[in-house]
């Protein structure tokens, strides 16, 4: 009988660590406007490859963490907790949602036009939520036994690097993987700096930019579904599309960019072969432990554009009478890595500062996610230099990045 009741209870217990994965393809049909940012949109003309929403689950125990990545400029909570509630088999605070950033999508914010109306598809934005919850519930649908790896190092080429001061950006691209038992590959996770602005909005050209082609790449190479997480690219750490050939300012420093398709495949390419050169030779660990925890936290909102799109947006946004925002921050500890949210695009000195006080061998920023309230900066860059005009303008204030500094300390502080 005991024999009997310890083979009951092995054939039934749940494996020591699990992933899964799926994607959505979130192109609209037909095609919508296209959004770089509060102001006009660009009336599409075509596509070049197609926008997802890309989801990977991960189960260590009794905790789960699910990551999700769409190819929007943006992804506000309100729209993420549309999908989070279509997810209940996932507990709303560990569901991170961030957005890839790029400048080829429709608009997903809601943009007031000035005109009492907005720049976005209030029917696209509820497909895009359908497809988030979709991509999430069959994740768990496909959830098997696993084992992961994870690395970081220096993406080496011309893949990024910062508009307003070439050199200033961060070169480390974080990757986990995820395979099955069997050996084949589940899923790859790409965690790096960049706006993925090659194409831009002005061209017309509804694309994933650079995030596609990269994914692409990674899937072709070694089989599961790739998925990319941006970091801290604020003030300006762009897709080095530059052609060197062509300096348009030398005392500047400003070059003629490329803005083509085939950029966005050179660049995707690079950055995905850089990738998978950095985690190939990790150690896979069987049974990495996972721990989430999370904060809510009240941001002030000074900039008056920003207050204009919290207050008019058809979305309605949650805020407070005394002029906030309240989001969430999560800080997941899964094995040797630690992975913190930033609601927006925050500078890269914040972005080098957190991984240097967070407590994982390899520490990941998903930017843009949970949230996405424009630039962070801390104080002493806020409004100090004439290129920060543009960055401070499209930001909350100039506490944002001691905010957001001081909450991202305490969740790493109380993982101890």
């Amino acid at each position: 009988m005991l024999l009997l009741l310890l083979l009951c209870s092995s054939l039934f217990a749940q494996p020591a660590f699990e992933g899964g994965v799926a994607k959505r393809i979130i192109t609209p049909d037909p095609l919508l406007p296209i959004s770089g940012g509060m102001g006009p949109t660009a009336p599409p003309k075509g596509k070049q490859g197609e926008l997802t929403a890309r989801a990977m689950v991960l189960r260590s125990g009794s905790e789960v963490v699910a990551i999700v990545g769409v190819d929007l400029l943006g992804f506000p909570s309100v729209l993420g907790d549309r999908a989070r509630a279509m997810v209940p088999r996932i507990k709303p605070d560990r569901i991170l949602i961030g957005s890839t950033h790029t400048h080829s999508a429709p608009d997903c914010y809601a943009y007031p036009d000035g005109r009492g109306g907005h720049t976005g598809s209030l029917e696209y934005m509820k497909f895009v939520t359908e497809q988030v919850a979709a991509a999430l519930n069959d994740a768990l649908d496909h959830m098997q036994p696993a084992e992961m790896r994870v690395a970081t190092g220096n993406a080496e080429g011309k893949i990024a690097y910062n508009y307003y001061a070439p050199d200033l950006y961060d070169r480390r691209a974080n990757v986990l993987q995820i395979r099955g038992l069997d050996g084949k590959m589940i899923g790859t996770l790409v965690n790096y700096a960049v706006h993925p602005e090659v194409m831009g909005s002005k061209q017309g050209i509804v694309s994933p930019d650079l995030v596609g082609p990269l994914c692409d790449r990674i899937e072709k190479a070694v089989g599961g579904m790739a998925l990319f997480m941006n970091s801290a690219q604020g003030g300006m750490v762009t897709a080095d599309n530059r052609d060197l050939d062509k300096i348009r300012d030398p005392l500047k420093a400003y070059w003629n960019d490329r803005l083509e398709w085939s950029e966005c495949e050179r660049i995707g390419g690079v950055l995905a072969t850089e990738s998978l050169r950095i985690v190939g030779t990790a150690s896979w660990q069987p049974k990495p432990a996972l721990s989430v925890r999370s904060s809510m936290v009240k941001f002030p909102v000074e900039s008056k554009e920003m207050w204009a799109v919290v207050q008019n947006s058809p979305l309605k946004y949650p805020h407070g009478t005394d002029r906030t925002v309240t989001t969430r921050m999560n800080l997941v500890t899964l094995g040797n890595a630690q992975m913190l949210t930033i609601p927006g695009e925050a500078l890269p000195n914040i972005g080098f500062y957190l991984k240097r006080k967070m407590r994982g061998e390899h520490n990941f920023l998903f930017g843009l996610t949970n949230d996405a309230f424009g630039y962070i900066l801390t104080k002493v860059d806020f409004n100090s230099f004439p290129r920060y005009q543009y960055v401070s303008r499209v930001s909350m204030g100039e506490m944002t990045g001691e905010i957001l500094i001081d909450a991202a300390l305490q969740l790493v502080n109380s993982a101890k």
